[in-house]
């Protein structure tokens, strides 16, 4: 049991290194920006050429839209 206890100890703390943490942590943001669009906002700014603007956004937002109602939807 004591063994048990030093294990998790011992585990514990290496999970919890800054170089750990720091990967976590940038997993998790890369996830958000995925979930939020900001990945795929970006892709379309690299694709057409252009800077974040207003107008580039409204243009993402059309593409967007268009592309869901194109998907077909499953039962």
């Amino acid at each position: 049991m004591i063994a048990l206890v030093q294990s998790l100890i011992v585990h514990a703390k290496s999970a919890l290194r800054p170089g750990r943490l720091t990967y976590a942590l940038s997993i998790c943001v890369t996830i958000l920006r995925e979930v939020f669009d900001e990945n795929a906002y970006h892709r379309f700014l690299t694709r057409q050429n252009l800077i974040s603007s207003r107008e580039a956004f409204a243009n993402f937002q059309s593409e967007q839209a268009s592309t869901q109602r194109r998907r077909h939807r499953c039962c």
